[in-house]
């Protein structure tokens, strides 16, 4: 069953992106939504039997690296938390399958898209299902290579190629970290299996590393590598920039890529490695701030954004910082949860907004809408779901999740906990302004887009409306169903059993019940708050960033950090890439090199063909030149 879960998107992939010109798009879109499906479906039932018949399972599929003491397996390991991540993987990548059929209905090259995304599942599959830190890495780098491909689907876009290069090279950044990581591990542990690793950690807790001259404690240097890497995959902040740059691929792929897979890959590998982060306070101090930061910087750069996807882009870059604290202060159950749930809604989301912006004929500017509810009443109603569970509404899936995360870095009883419960809490408005800020500016007022005729906006077809149902039932009961299951005390210690770590602990008591209120009272007064600032009296949000004009420039630029490396790092490479070619390129390397060497034949023969005379006795004189030559060193030897 195992195998049939993680190679059938393969197998799909590989049938529409071969044989897709044959077969036709018809063909390779049944094709991968069946496998996908299938794989989603056989998932669902794994996830059913690791819950109530405590099944695991460990599947070598061949022997992959044998030197020395590294040995390296191909592997299929299941245990809950791989198991939770193969539902949230395949059932995610089915419904956007299924809405990429709809979706991508007039693109000539759906095959491709199809198989991209397949190939894509795989990869992730991959990753979830490791044994060991190099299988990791390759699903790892699998994802960057199919997020690369994807986002750039659209390859005569000048913005989709720049946006597909650039996810791939701040990637890059991360995962040298997590490269040097594993590397670490190997040096240490003189293997990279995971159960390996994880029971011999303690033999390392005293030991140093020297670099440069200065002492790095190991546990600490490991953690915090590996924990780049996860900045990167996962877009927290000063690795961020590529998130929502890559929306200019196909929304399909914005829903997938960057709503629950590959951004998620940075949470579930702190997760599994919770057994190296638990004795390392150092390293989850550190992400704790990452998280934080990135939560309320993100959200504060959506409150300002106009298009649709870049602001359900932020808002993802947001709740992974919600998941980072969360591992942060230990509490890495929370963290799956909220990654479980998230799945769903902001799937939802995105596809939501797929949904308008192909009503809106790719129109995704949010000031050039407004007013089409009546024209989309069934996306909007699911896009109002989805917004209640982001912004963590009562009773709705996001309310239990992100509550729990707030909850549970109050009850860290540390300064950073309660600092970083406090920007929970104040992210946790942001983000419900800046959600309701979408729904009123798209939906609600007056209708703003002269381009294209009010009458011709129409809802989707039943292929992209029946995703949407999926998920959002998902965004509805998800939080509500598994709570118990995968954050209760004494339920949750049962399900995840070894996969997920504890040094200490998690604290049992109960916050005071003004601070559980505090969350759910802010993200209600956020709704008609956002009612009067972004539709009743549109005048209050002009005069407030009129009068406070720096304030707003700089979270519309998005805190300039893209100016920053601009100017830092992109400018300057280019300037000594520039003078490299110019300096030592040309007038070295191409001088004495492939230039000089051409010239020196193209000279040499030029002299040599004089000696095709056709005269005898020329030819006689060469001869007895090379003769004596070869006489005269036969002599000196």
């Amino acid at each position: 069953m195992v195998y049939i879960i993680v190679f059938l998107p393969l197998l799909g992939s590989v049938l529409s992106g071969f044989f897709g010109r044959y077969i036709g798009s018809k063909s390779s879109e049944i094709i991968t939504c069946l496998c996908v499906s299938i794989s989603a479906c056989l998932s669902l039932l794994i996830f059913y039997k690791v819950i109530y018949h405590d099944y695991t399972n460990h599947v070598i599929i061949a022997k992959w690296i044998e030197s020395g003491t590294l040995n390296v397996n191909w592997s299929i390991y299941v245990d809950p938390l791989s198991a939770l991540m193969l539902v949230v993987v395949t059932l995610i990548s089915a419904i956007v399958h299924i809405y990429s059929v709809g979706y991508m209905s007039h693109d000539p090259h759906k095959p491709r898209f199809m198989s991209y995304l397949s190939l894509f599942t795989f990869a992730m599959l991959m990753l979830v299902t490791a044994d060991n830190f190099i299988q990791l890495f390759f699903g790892w780098e699998g994802v960057g290579v199919c997020s690369y491909l994807l986002i750039g689907f659209w390859f005569k876009k000048n913005t989709a190629n720049s946006a597909a290069i650039k996810a791939f090279l701040v990637n890059r950044v991360g995962d040298f970290g997590l490269a040097l990581g594993i590397f670490l591990i190997f040096y240490f542990f003189g293997t990279v299996n995971y159960i390996d690793v994880f029971e011999a950690i303690k033999t390392i807790e005293n030991k140093d590393i020297v670099f440069l001259g200065l002492n790095f404690n190991a546990i600490n240097t490991i953690c915090v590598l590996l924990f780049i890497g996860a900045m990167g995959k996962s877009a927290q902040i000063f690795l961020h920039t590529w998130l929502p740059d890559a929306m200019e691929g196909p929304t399909p792929v914005s829903a997938l890529i960057h709503a629950a897979t590959m951004v998620t890959a940075g949470v579930f590998l702190v997760v599994r490695c919770s057994p190296v982060y638990e004795y390392s306070p150092l390293a989850l101090t550190l992400i704790t701030i990452v998280g934080m930061t990135t939560a309320l910087f993100a959200a504060s750069i959506a409150l300002v954004q106009n298009d649709i996807k870049k602001i359900i882009a932020y808002s993802t870059c947001s709740q992974l910082g919600y998941m980072f604290f969360a591992t942060g202060v230990g509490a890495y159950n929370v963290a799956m949860f909220h990654l479980f749930t998230h799945a769903f809604f902001k799937a939802l989301l995105f596809l939501g907004s797929g949904s308008v912006i192909h009503a809106m004929n790719n129109e995704q500017d949010i000031n050039f809408m407004g007013g089409i509810k009546s024209k989309l009443p069934y996306t909007y109603t699911y896009m109002i779901i989805g917004t209640l569970a982001l912004t963590g509404f009562p009773l709705l899936s996001g309310f239990y999740s992100k509550d729990a995360i707030i909850e549970f870095a109050f009850l860290k009883g540390s300064y950073v906990g309660y600092f970083a419960a406090f920007i929970g809490v104040m992210t946790a408005f942001l983000t419900s302004i800046y959600s309701w800020r979408l729904i009123f500016k798209t939906f609600h007022g007056k209708y703003n887009n002269n381009q294209i005729n009010f009458d011709k906006v129409h809802e989707s077809p039943p292929t992209m409306l029946l995703p949407l149902i999926i998920l959002t039932i998902g965004a509805i009961f998800a939080g509500y169903l598994f709570k118990d299951l995968l954050i209760s005390e004494s339920s949750s210690i049962e399900f995840w059993k070894s996969s997920i770590f504890y040094l200490e602990p998690l604290s049992n008591e109960h916050p005071p019940l003004w601070f559980l209120l505090t969350t759910p009272l802010l993200v209600i007064i956020s709704i008609p708050l956002s009612y009067v600032l972004f539709l009743k009296n549109t005048n209050i949000t002009k005069y407030l960033a009129e009068t406070n004009k720096p304030l707003y420039t700089f979270l519309k630029n998005k805190w300039f950090f893209d100016e920053f490396y601009e100017y830092i790092l992109i400018k300057p490479c280019k300037s000594a890439g520039h003078l490299f070619w110019k300096k030592i390129d040309n007038l070295f390397i191409d001088r004495f090199g492939p230039d000089g060497i051409s010239l020196l034949i193209k000279k040499f023969s030029q002299k040599a063909v004089k000696f095709q005379s056709g005269y005898i006795y020329q030819y006689a004189f060469i001869m007895l030149l090379g003769f004596s030559v070869f006489l005269t060193i036969l002599i000196i030897k």
